[in-house]
This record gives structure tokens, sequence and C-alpha cells, in this order.
């Protein structure tokens, strides 16, 4: 890349505006909807001792590795991966092939994620109108809401029927999906400082302090006492079940946003001073916060409403409808459910963000668009491609978790481990860093490598783990 570029390469102004950037792209719906569903279904401590083992390693590993491969190269993961086999053997267009693969699960992602926006946008709406807690706690009324606005088709045939017979708006939250989409694109356009740094700077706050003053709420509720102990409860033969620890580490690998694409896509954007370990271990540790957050307000809400923890299933059904009926059953529950929505939809943004913003860059490094451009062909493309997948979202989202993200997460770490001389990959981690890592990070790296590819055939083995 030439000097040029690299003195005119937009970037974060501030440490704690690329750290919140990144909590925010690893705070989503991992975090809010499917980290307190695995802790349930695995039995509190049980699952929660081996999640937080395997985030010290991811986060010891795979995070600073993809800040530290985007920052060497300061361009996304195509020009970083040929950035890579280039130092190796002279080959650059080797690496920037292989690198199309997370440029393609990020916008895949994202595009799963935009419909799911659309749902956020309007469950928000509704809270603050008053529309979700009208529903009262018929489940019937609940689930049907939900769902007319994320219907499944199981055939093409019954997908077109929906399609012919509604229009394509009208097949789940076609406004919603565009305002989702304009809002999250908007921030983009802005650009890194001004867009991306400023919008987390503001979000993060207010989602973290909502979700505390959700868990203060709740935890004061009848019932919830359950939910706390079964928290804490820990079953040491659970332990020992290897379904256990490939879900703990399937969780983790997803909710810090490893997958080739956003975190190598941040780090490029980072000054040589930063100090990587140090940000890779922050980014974990609020992450790690931000989803213990969502368990306690969950857990000990699903404790008071009276449900069993193995009665509520993984998936958007926990939030938009088990949580509605919860809410709306509890004494001032439609101010809790406007606080809950509206923070996750600042969850939703932020992650939305960080998916885009791969392909966005792409688009500039290239073929030389300005920003303004390039976010407008990724979200032209975005929201054609949404509005078409949404009867399938579910088989969409499943096939990115399972294949793609755990694919490019692998290839980035090979690169950066394997292909990328030793020396010049120590080099970039350590510049910055008040103490340079040791070969623990050399280890580790190689431990993260296999933990990809067994994530990537346990997935497709169990059917999923994203």
């Amino acid at each position: 890349m030439s000097n040029e570029t690299l003195q005119t390469r937009d970037g974060f102004k501030s440490q704690w505006g690329f750290i919140l950037a990144c909590i925010g792209s690893a705070v989503g719906m991992g975090n809010i909807w499917r980290f307190p569903i695995m802790v349930a279904k695995y039995g509190g401590m049980t699952f929660l001792l081996p999640y937080f083992l395997i985030v010290v390693l991811v986060g010891s590993s795979g995070v600073i590795e993809e800040f530290a491969l985007g920052r060497r190269a300061q361009a996304g993961p195509i020009d970083a991966f040929g950035s890579c086999t280039e130092a190796r053997s002279g080959n650059k267009k080797l690496g920037q092939a292989i690198g199309l693969i997370p440029i393609v699960g990020a916008l895949m992602l994202a595009i799963g994620y935009t419909v799911v926006m659309s749902w956020i946008f309007k469950y928000a709406f509704m809270s603050i109108t008053g529309g979700l807690y009208a529903m009262g706690t018929d489940m019937g009324t609940i689930g049907g809401t939900f769902g007319g606005a994320a219907p499944e088709a199981a055939t093409l045939g019954e997908a077109l029927g929906m399609m012919l017979g509604n229009g394509i708006f009208g097949i789940g939250n076609g406004v919603w999906l565009l305002i989702g989409l304009v809002v999250a694109l908007a921030i983009m356009a802005m650009g890194v400082a001004n867009g991306i740094e400023v919008a987390n700077k503001i979000m993060m706050p207010i989602l973290f302090g909502l979700f505390l003053i959700l868990a203060v709420y709740i935890g004061f509720q009848p019932g919830a006492s359950e939910g706390y102990k079964f928290l804490f409860t820990l079953d040491p033969k659970g332990l020992l079940s290897p379904e256990v620890w490939i879900y703990a580490f399937g969780q983790a690998f997803f909710s810090l946003s490893v997958a080739g694409n956003g975190s190598v896509i941040y780090g490029s954007y980072l000054p040589k001073n930063e100090n990587i370990p140090t940000s890779a271990l922050r980014v974990a540790f609020f992450d790690t916060v931000a989803a213990l957050l969502a368990a306690f307000v969950i857990i000990p809400a699903i404790g008071a409403s009276g449900f069993a923890m193995g009665d509520v299933t993984p998936g958007p059904g926990l939030m938009f409808v088990y949580l509605v009926n919860i809410l709306n059953g509890m004494p001032g529950g439609r101010i809790i459910g406007i606080i809950f929505y509206v923070a996750v939809l600042f969850a939703g943004i932020s992650s939305i963000i960080n998916l885009y913003e791969a392909p966005v860059a792409t688009m500039q490094e290239q073929f030389k668009l300005k920003r303004l451009s390039a976010v407008a062909v990724i979200g032209i493309v975005g929201v054609i491609v949404a509005l078409l997948i949404q009867p399938w979202t579910s088989q969409w989202m499943d096939i990115v978790s399972i294949y793609i993200c755990p694919l490019g997460a692998g290839l980035a770490a090979i690169m950066f481990f394997l292909v990328l001389p030793r020396k010049d990959a120590l080099e970039e981690v350590n510049h910055g860093a008040k103490k340079p890592v040791g070969k623990w990070f050399e280890y580790l790296g190689y431990l993260f490598i296999a933990m990809c590819f067994i994530a990537l055939v346990a997935g497709a083995m169990l059917g999923g783990i994203g």
C-alpha cells in the first residue's frame, strides 16, 4: 500500500474509541439471546467455567492476531492475507484470493443480521408505542405477532407464494429492514472516526447502563433467586462432556467477533503505537461482562416468570416471544420493555456496522471508490438480498455460522501464525506493547488454529455452534 494511502487512511482517534467500537461489534445478538440460553441449557457454572477459559484463549490469540494482521497491512482481509503470502513466497495474489472468503462471510452475516435488525427496530418501536404491552401475556398472540414478522418457508414454492401473495415488503418487515439498514449505513458513511467511533462512544456506555438497570430491577422480582441459584450451579460430570466445551468455544468464537473480517478491518485503522495485546484483552473482558449482564437479566427473568430453564429453546423466540410474555407480566413491565429493546437496538446497530465495514472497506481498497459510494453499493446489495432471504433467515445464518465464519477465522490465523514469517508477526504484535509477547502467544495461536477447524467440523456435525 502506498505512503499516500497510509497517510490519508481513516482511523480511530483514541484507544477507547477503538475498544468501544470493537466491543460494539462483539456485543450483539449472540450475547443477548444465545449466551443466556447456552448457560441455561448446560447448567449455569457448568457452561460458564469452560466459557471463561476459552474466552481467555481466544482473547489472547485470535483477537490479538486479527488486530495485528489488519494493522500490519493497513488494509482488510484481501490485502492483509496477500501481504502474508507475499512475505513468505513473493506471491501476493494467492493470499488475496484466499482473503475473499472472510469478506464473503462478513457480507453474508451482515445480510442475515439486516433481517434480524428489522425485527429489533419494529419491537423497539412497539415497546415505545405500547403495542407490545397491549398483547398482554397470551402466548398465542405474542407468538403470532412474531410469526407474522419473521415467517419461515420450508420450500422455494412457499417463499415465492409469500412474495407473490404479499409483495416482497409484505414477507416480514421490509420497511423496518430499510430503516435499520439506512441508520447503520448513515453512521458508516460518516467514516471511522466521525461515524463508527462517535456512535459507539455514545451507544456502548448507554447499553451497559441500561442492562445494569435491568439486572438490578429484575433481581428484586419474586422468583428471581431461582435464576441466580441456577447460574451458580456446577455439575462436575457436565465438565467431562465434549459437547459443553465445543459449544462454549463456539459461543466465545462468535461472541468475540473473530471471523477473519471485522476485527482485521478494525485493526487496520489502528496506529502503530496502539498496545494491541492490552486492547484485545479489554475487548474480551467487556464483551464477557456484557454477556454476563444479559444472563443476569434474562435467566432470573425466566425464573421469575415460572418457565423452567429447559422450556426455552435457543433463537429469536427467546427475545421476541418468551421475554415479551415475562415483561408484560411483571410490575413496571412496559418501562422495562422499552429499556430492554432500546438496549438491544444499540447492540444490533453496533454489530451490523462492524459486519458491513469489511465489505465497504474492500470496495474502497480494491475499486478505489470513495467511502460514500462504497457504502451505497454494499447497501444496495444488502437490502436486495436481505429482502429476498427473509423466509430462510435461520437457514441462511446457520450456513454462515457453521461453515464460513470458522473457516475465515482459521484462515486468518494460518496466515498470521504459519504463513507470515515469525519475526514479522511478533514484531507487529509488539509494536506499542509495553511488554513483548513471548512463546506462549505462538503456542496459543497454534491451539487456536486447531480449535477453529474443530469448530468447523463439530458445527457441521452438531447442527451449528454459531
